[in-house]
């Protein structure tokens, strides 16, 4: 089948950028968004031209590399799924597809489709660790959790850190990716020593990557490809609370 790009172009940061359009003949259903992607660049190298830029790494939606606007939905239009995930067989004969990358401050445009994501990784290394003792591994059984606790730290864990949440945000808000680092380690007993720290550590940082704040408006919980809940923003949000009132 033929599908229609109109596909976001920008050399660079300080580039204007601009929607390019492309036509791509021969797709099989069966193909990927990114192998898609491929044969339109493999097309446009045969023709001299500058290839799309975008971000992939395992394809499996594990790493949460990949990412983009697909015709204003976060990851396209299918539910819980990363881009990298999404086949053609969603898509129809003659579809017009527009896609760009994330839009957020925070997330500066490095070239096409791809973004700087590596704010999230500040807000990681502020906060996003347990101390623990040195030396061999513990019994798996040494420290007893709560089956209710471990589960709920198990789905905010799951968080790959992808960036949707952001882009879908009116706010460009990064609050449900915060909320899942600093739930699924605040869940565990291992995570307590630094449960108040990382929480004013980690929002503190937030701020400072100037991501919006949080209205709960609930875009970022449905387009989240782990289907994380908000629920881990009212945690992040209490935890936040107490240590602020605490002085922790």
């Amino acid at each position: 089948m033929k599908i229609i790009l109109h596909i976001w172009r920008q050399r660079n940061c300080k580039d204007k950028g601009k929607m390019t359009r492309y036509e791509v003949p021969n797709v099989n259903q069966e193909m990927s968004f990114l192998e898609m992607l491929d044969v339109l660049n493999e097309d446009l190298i045969l023709k001299n031209e500058e290839p799309v830029a975008f971000d992939h790494d395992c394809r499996e939606g594990i790493c949460g590399t990949c990412g983009c606007m697909v015709n204003g939905m976060a990851h396209g239009p299918l539910p819980g799924t990363t881009l990298c995930q999404l086949h053609m067989r969603h898509f129809k004969e003659g579809d017009e597809l527009y896609l760009e990358p994330w839009r957020a401050a925070a997330f500066p445009v490095v070239k096409d489709l791809v973004v700087d994501r590596s704010a999230f990784d500040r807000i990681i290394a502020a906060g996003g660790y347990i101390s623990v003792a040195t030396g061999s591994a513990p019994d798996g059984n040494a420290v007893l959790v709560p089956k209710e606790n471990a589960e709920c730290s198990m789905d905010a864990a799951a968080c790959i850190g992808c960036g949707a949440c952001v882009a879908m945000c009116p706010n460009a808000s990064a609050a449900l990716f915060t909320g899942a680092k600093i739930a699924h380690l605040g869940l565990l007993p291992q995570g307590q020593p630094e449960r108040d720290q990382r929480a004013i550590a980690m929002v503190a940082q937030a701020r400072q990557e100037l991501f919006g704040s949080c209205t709960n408006i609930g875009e970022c919980e449905a387009v989240c490809p782990k289907e994380i809940k908000l629920e881990v923003i009212a945690r992040m949000n209490g935890d936040f609370i107490r240590a602020s009132l605490t002085g922790r």
